[in-house]
């Protein structure tokens, strides 16, 4: 007979902690020349090609009204070197705060955007928002990425959020053949 697990129940706020969707990312955004950068956990792939980023940006946040009226953005991926500077973006606003200059990240221009990309950031993906329907709703954009860069040679540790303060860093990565492209 098997023994019985014993489960107990989880509280639905901590529901996202247990779904979370990928790496902690800084989303750059740009209005009147003012560059600002965001950490970001709430997005997902939508579809391969061409490559479409769905993303939660709360409507308080300074980094919204960026977004909804340039619709344009840079998706930057940091890695676990830079934990310390991903949260101190998050705990500060850009309303008040010069992101770049206090925690010393560096703005790089793009290629088909206005918002920066982040050198220190080994991934960078530049985005145009292509559907706007659950903003209202949802606060929910649907970009697409029409650049992307990396730097060559860079191990990926992604930051993951696990909430209340706690980080996962991706760790081993395994290879295993697959018939999709």
């Amino acid at each position: 007979m098997a023994s019985r697990i014993r489960k107990r129940r989880l509280p639905l706020p901590s529901v996202y902690r247990q779904l979370e969707p990928g790496p902690v990312v800084l989303l750059t955004t740009a209005k009147a020349g003012r560059p600002n950068v965001m950490p970001m956990s709430w997005h997902t792939m939508l579809e391969f090609n061409p490559p479409l980023i769905g993303c939660v940006v709360s409507d308080r946040n300074y980094s919204f009204q960026a977004l909804r009226a340039t619709r344009e953005c840079v998706i930057n991926i940091p890695t676990a070197t830079h934990l310390r500077e991903v949260v101190g973006c998050g705990n500060v606003s850009g309303r008040r705060v010069d992101k770049f200059a206090r925690f010393g990240l560096t703005p790089v221009s793009a290629s088909s955007v206005a918002p920066p990309l982040i050198l220190e950031c080994p991934v960078n993906i530049e985005c145009r928002v292509t559907d706007t329907r659950l903003v209202n709703q949802y606060c929910f954009f649907i970009m697409e990425a029409v650049a992307a860069w990396q730097t060559p040679g860079v191990r990926l540790r992604t930051i993951h959020h696990q909430g209340m303060g706690h980080f996962m860093i991706a760790g081993a990565t395994r290879l295993l053949r697959s018939r999709a492209k």
